[in-house]
């Protein structure tokens, strides 16, 4: 699950604005725009959310799930 606070926080991480995430993931500004705007979970087909983290991915951008090992024991990203 990523939310869109771990969104806009992984593209500002990885230094990217929403256009280049765009290009990279294959997606559409319109929808990264939409995904950022979300509350909480990003809702979508699995296919998007799919090109999305791998882009962050190739990005350098790991994101840490819900109760997955960080000193806050919540979710967030950080840089391979």
């Amino acid at each position: 699950m990523l939310s869109a606070a771990q969104l806009r926080a992984a593209r500002a991480l990885a230094g990217l604005d929403q256009k280049r995430l765009a290009e990279l993931s294959g997606l559409s500004v319109p929808t990264i725009q939409r995904m950022e705007a979300s509350e909480g979970v990003i809702r979508g087909n699995v296919d998007s959310l799919m090109k999305l983290i791998g882009a962050l991915d190739s990005a350098g951008v790991e994101l840490i799930g819900e109760g997955a090992a960080s000193s806050g024991g919540g979710r967030g990203v950080r840089l391979k």
